[in-house]
């Protein structure tokens, strides 16, 4: 594995190792000391073009963990904004010798371009591309269901396989739908989308999901396993003209996850949301703030993932990949 750019670019063993991986680098998050030696004298680039606080500092957490050296890049107030080109750039950060690039650019494919493009020579993360892809939230997501459904004891080298999972909202404009779409069904998972037909893209019938336009019918007769509520992404609708449903109050009541909804669903079902959230939209305070709800934790377990994925992608090839596992626990206790 080269770079990440999408999680259909993921089979199933690739997608089980990385949370795998994920797993033994929370297990030393646990320690005292969290600092590791592995990427020590390497550079990781954080170039993103959107605004972003939980990815961006997620990243820049989990580099400076694995001990590389980091350098944060915004558009904002950077030679961008004079016109620079995504390719000046990228060749301004290669001549810097930077080891990996994690992008997160407002347009879509901007990330596949600079991977195959020969503009910078290491491994490219895509941190979120236009309404495209973000496929380290989609791992932390399938690696947060997996702690808390895959039954008791030790999950490595589980699947998803079986797990009703509902994803409810603003399908269309959703790159995280998009990518656990993907993703959720590689690990065997079985996918319904709930929203309405407004915001539901073209050719969604080709996805490998269902589709269902009643949040009430999904919940009484799919009992997911895990609900996902995305966020109404307003920012993206006004630009388009907006129109996307009546009013706010109209999407909750048909779309939200409120206290009744929540008591509607099994008792084992875990409530998920990518963030940031828009409380009383999409989603309750009652939703928000109950047992069930492991929204933070996703905001710890991405540093994890992304722990795994620079480490796959940095440590050297398949060798050190297959040797992951043993050598990253050892190297906490030569650290400390």
């Amino acid at each position: 594995m080269k770079h990440l750019l999408s999680t259909a670019d993921l089979d199933v063993l690739d997608a089980v190792r990385i949370l795998d991986t994920a797993g033994t680098m929370a297990a030393t998050q646990a320690r005292e000391i969290k600092k590791l030696p592995t990427l020590r004298g390497r550079t990781v680039v954080n170039l993103f073009f959107e605004d972003s606080t939980r990815t961006r500092i997620s990243f820049e957490t989990a580099a400076k963990r694995l001990s590389a050296d980091v350098i944060n890049f915004s558009a904002k107030g950077s030679s961008v904004s004079k016109g620079e080109s995504l390719k000046d750039t990228a060749l301004t950060l290669q001549a810097m010798g930077a080891d990996a690039v994690v992008i997160r650019h407002h347009a879509s494919g901007a990330p596949h371009t600079l991977a195959t493009s020969g503009w910078t020579h290491g491994a490219v993360i895509n941190a979120g591309d236009g309404m495209h892809q973000h496929p380290t939230q989609a791992l932390l997501d399938a690696y947060t269901l997996r702690r808390h459904l895959s039954g008791p004891g030790d999950v490595t080298g589980r699947d998803l396989a079986g797990l009703r999972v509902a994803i409810v909202g603003d399908v269309l404009h959703s790159r995280v739908a998009r990518s656990n779409v993907h993703l959720l069904h590689t690990l065997g998972a079985e996918v319904v989308l709930v929203a309405p037909p407004t915001l539901l893209p073209v050719g969604v019938g080709s996805w490998p999901a269902r589709v269902s336009y009643h949040l009430d019918e999904v919940i009484a007769d799919e009992k997911p396993d895990a609900v996902m509520m995305l966020r109404v992404q307003r920012e993206r609708m006004s630009s388009a003209g907006g129109g996307f449903f009546p009013s706010p109050l109209e999407y909750t009541r048909r779309y939200g996850l409120d206290a009744r909804r929540l008591a509607m669903l099994p008792e084992h079902t875990i409530v998920l949301h990518p963030g940031p959230m828009n409380r009383g939209l999409e989603i309750s305070a009652d939703a928000a703030d109950s047992p069930r709800a492991v929204i933070v934790e996703q905001v710890a377990n991405g540093v994890a993932v992304r722990m795994a994925v620079l480490y796959l992608l940095l440590a050297g090839g398949d060798a050190a990949v297959r040797a992951a596992a043993p050598s990253i626990t050892d190297e906490t206790k030569v650290d400390a």
